[in-house]
């Protein structure tokens, strides 16, 4: 018996030495080739492996807002695959991860934290400010390079935005231009190409990008001359803007600012006629493929401010056109330009980082990254030439889109 025993305890002990020790290292995580899934995590994964460096993607693939960073996504990945196919960063390919962080703070920092845990050594991402500005509080601390497509609040790159003097989040670039700029811009195309005397704004309270726009605007309207003879604000979710409306209709505003997202502004001007509002109807760049979302009628004469020109010279021809042929369908809104211009920005830093001889993922190259990009003065993007205020901040004009029989046509440069 005692024989028997002896010899069931040492066949148990070597079986569990091999469940143990079948691999010394645990296999390498491996990111699919465009991006589209999640790889498994790593601790500890390096930032480079051979003849690749590894860059993270973030956006809101799935949930509210999904289309903003579908686009985005695919802008970013047409960029980073031509990169790849003509060679590569310094002979390395970019092997990009993509985390879907479903347009939520809390979802973009757990996905943020795999990312690292795969080693990526810079970020693309995310796309509406409120994820990226709680990603930024992440990155920066660590000094990661990020590059934000169409995050437009100031609050991304300053950590307090109502002082001038705030400490700046160094390693945070942008391809969008931000929210007073755009707030600004319609301010004054409604004084000096619409000749506004009075204006109303209705926007959503709890968004940091449709409050920033909304803020800029009046401050901006106030010193045209423009009276803002209402201001509406509503709640995340809201689908009944009736009260709001009946109150604009009543002032009879030349125009009424609308800084929110398609989605919203779509309601928000079907019930805005039906109350007997007439006034021209503004937006920022977030009105993007509203045209979906309201009647041609409803919709006619409105305009936005974008940051991308469709057709207006050969690259923006071709770039479209790629798109197209990769994808199966036409640019749907300006997120994919500022995607692709978001990647662009990005692998400019990379180059600075290789042509240094640096290893991806220290902390020198980081900084080079960084450095990089904040050298870049002059780089032609889709959206236009690229170069940084002190701030990281594109400075960039602004394309004006009207709504005119229920498509979304570029009129100028503004």
């Amino acid at each position: 018996m005692k024989k028997l025993l002896a010899l069931t305890l040492a066949v148990m002990m070597v079986l569990s030495l091999a469940a143990c020790g079948g691999s010394d290292t645990p296999a390498a995580p491996s990111a699919p080739t465009d991006g589209s899934a999640e790889a498994p995590a790593a601790d500890g994964a390096p930032s480079a492996s051979g003849d690749t460096i590894k860059v993270g993607l973030l956006a809101n693939t799935t949930g509210d807002n999904a289309m903003y960073g579908n686009a985005v996504k695919n802008g970013a990945m047409l960029y980073f695959d031509e990169v790849n196919a003509a060679g590569g960063v310094n002979g390395k390919q970019i092997e990009v991860i993509a985390l879907d962080e479903k347009g939520d703070a809390t979802e973009a920092v757990t996905a943020f934290n795999r990312l690292l845990d795969q080693g990526i050594t810079a970020l693309v991402g995310s796309v509406l400010t409120g994820p990226t500005i709680a990603v930024a509080d992440e990155t920066y601390p660590i000094n990661m390079p990020q590059v934000t497509a169409s995050a437009t609040a100031a609050g991304v790159t300053m950590i307090d935005p109502e002082d001038p003097a705030s400490e700046i989040r160094t390693n945070i670039f942008r391809s969008c231009f931000i929210d007073p700029f755009q707030g600004e811009k319609m301010a004054q195309y409604a004084s000096e190409k619409l000749g506004a005397k009075t204006a109303a704004v209705i926007f959503e309270t709890g968004s940091d990008y449709s409050v920033g726009l909304k803020d800029a605007f009046v401050e901006k309207c106030g010193e045209l001359g423009v009276e803002v003879v209402a201001a509406e604000g509503y709640s995340k979710g809201d689908v009944d803007f009736k009260a709001q409306m009946t109150n604009i209709a009543s002032k009879n505003p030349d125009v009424v600012f609308s800084p929110n997202y398609y989605q919203d502004d779509g309601m928000i001007v079907t019930q805005a006629r039906a109350a007997g509002v007439t006034g021209t109807f503004l937006g920022g760049d977030g009105w993007g493929s509203v045209k979906d979302y309201a009647s041609a009628e409803d919709l006619e004469g409105s305009v936005y401010c974008s940051g991308y020109a469709p057709g207006s010279n050969d690259a923006v021809k071709k770039f479209e056109a790629d798109y197209e042929a990769k994808y199966g369908e036409a640019i749907p809104n300006m997120f994919a330009p500022l995607g692709y211009d978001a990647a662009l920005l990005l692998v400019e830093g990379l180059k600075a980082a290789e042509a240094a001889g640096l290893e991806a993922g220290s902390d020198d190259y980081k900084q080079a990254v960084i450095d990089g990009i904040k050298g870049i003065n002059g780089v032609e993007g889709i959206t236009g030439s690229y170069a940084f205020d002190e701030y990281n901040n594109p400075i960039k004009s602004a394309a004006m889109i009207k709504l005119t029989g229920g498509e979304e046509v570029f009129t100028e440069l503004f």
